[in-house]
């Protein structure tokens, strides 16, 4: 099985490792009411998983008077202070994926939309080193939907794309990792994935194991075609 495993691992983060998306509404929802606006939990369901300064414009044209590189500050700031305050939320089976792959020595990258100050106090907080490196949002020209973060991510560890595994929770990382020709696992989370390029999908991380990527890779390389169900039902049933 270990002749199966992919070049390289590519994390999105909120969302996929940490369940932050709610601190990220908390943030917006709180920018909206200091202008005496109102932005609802279903307007910033709509803005997961994008680039931050994609969200900022939008913000904007939502009555938000600020500039955009203001925005992604005050709303970074906001989420690192209640991940401090708060604690880390981990996804289940998250971080005992993470550990299982850098024992089988699958290099990893992390693909975040969040900044890089926002991204190195999560791979921080890891208590193992977890990534080779971090491709975050303030340093691609396109951000997610476009595929650019996750050939960056390739690029820079040094295997080609296509025998990458990418793990994303949005509809927008889900719609950059498989364009970017990677072997995209979904991870439901705050949006339903239905009807998107994953190759295949996945309740949750928790019980999730080396030889379970393996097998999704092999399944999909393999036929299963992208938006398989049956792959991920086979791969429930292996596991």
């Amino acid at each position: 099985m270990t002749s199966h495993l992919p070049a390289a691992v590519l994390w999105d983060m909120d969302g996929t490792l940490v369940d932050t998306e709610p601190y990220w509404m908390t943030a917006e929802i709180e920018l909206f009411d200091s202008f005496g606006l109102t932005w609802t939990h279903d307007e910033a369901l709509q803005v997961v998983g994008l680039g931050l300064w994609e969200s900022a414009a939008l913000f904007r044209r939502h009555g938000v008077d600020l500039e955009p590189d203001d925005i992604v500050q005050r709303l970074t700031d906001r989420v690192r202070q209640l991940v401090a305050e708060q604690g880390v939320p981990w996804r289940p089976g998250a971080r005992e994926l993470l550990r299982a792959l850098r024992e089988d020595e699958v290099p990893a990258a992390l693909v975040t939309m969040s900044v890089r100050r926002m991204a190195e106090d999560i791979a921080n907080a890891i208590p193992f080193d977890a990534f080779d490196l971090i491709v975050p949002g303030d340093e691609v020209s396109e951000p997610k939907p476009h595929p650019e973060p996750y050939l960056t991510a390739a690029g820079l560890l040094g295997v080609d794309i296509v025998e990458c595994v990418a793990f994303e929770d949005s509809r927008a990382g889900v719609t950059s990792a498989a364009a970017s020709g990677a072997v995209t696992i979904g991870l439901p989370n705050l949006q339903d994935l239905s009807g998107t390029a994953a190759d295949v999908l996945w309740e949750s991380l928790e019980g999730r194991t080396s030889a379970d990527v393996a097998n999704a890779v092999a399944l999909v390389r393999g036929g299963g075609g992208r938006n398989a169900r049956r792959a991920a039902d086979a791969s429930e049933e292996i596991s």
